[in-house]
């Protein structure tokens, strides 16, 4: 089973659309700061080696979310290959998803910003049963 990270949001005035709902780029924003929540649980020194560059990103938007709303991300790594990692998130409240996304990242080296193949121990922060 892969670690899960929960992210709290509370919707503020700014992402809220002339429909009066969220606007739907926001919902990106929103999976992008669960992913880097999620990375910044790994130990620095383990961290500081990759930078994440994203390739492709797929939302749903299930259902609309307003004004003031307590919402969480929740997030999981489902597989690295070589230098690519899917992720997927679901924005929810309570326990209604509002939206769903997979992301597929690559990899960086954080000194040359070339593809950087992912190590065992990257794979270790995120399926901690693997050890």
């Amino acid at each position: 089973m892969p670690h899960v990270f929960y992210l709290p949001i509370t919707v503020a005035p700014d992402d809220i659309d002339e429909l009066n709902h969220v606007n739907n780029i926001v919902y990106l924003r929103y999976v992008q700061d669960a992913a880097i929540g999620h990375w910044k649980t790994v130990p620095q020194e383990i961290a500081s080696q990759i930078i994440w560059m994203a390739r492709r990103h797929e939302i749903d938007y299930l259902k609309q979310a307003f004004l003031g709303e307590e919402l969480v991300a929740k997030t999981w790594v489902d597989d690295f290959v070589g230098v690519k990692s899917i992720r997927h998130c679901e924005i929810m409240r309570g326990e209604e998803i509002l939206a769903r996304s997979v992301t597929h990242w690559i990899s960086l080296d954080a000194q040359t910003l070339r593809p950087k193949r992912i190590t065992e121990e990257i794979v270790k922060q995120f399926f901690p049963e693997s050890e």
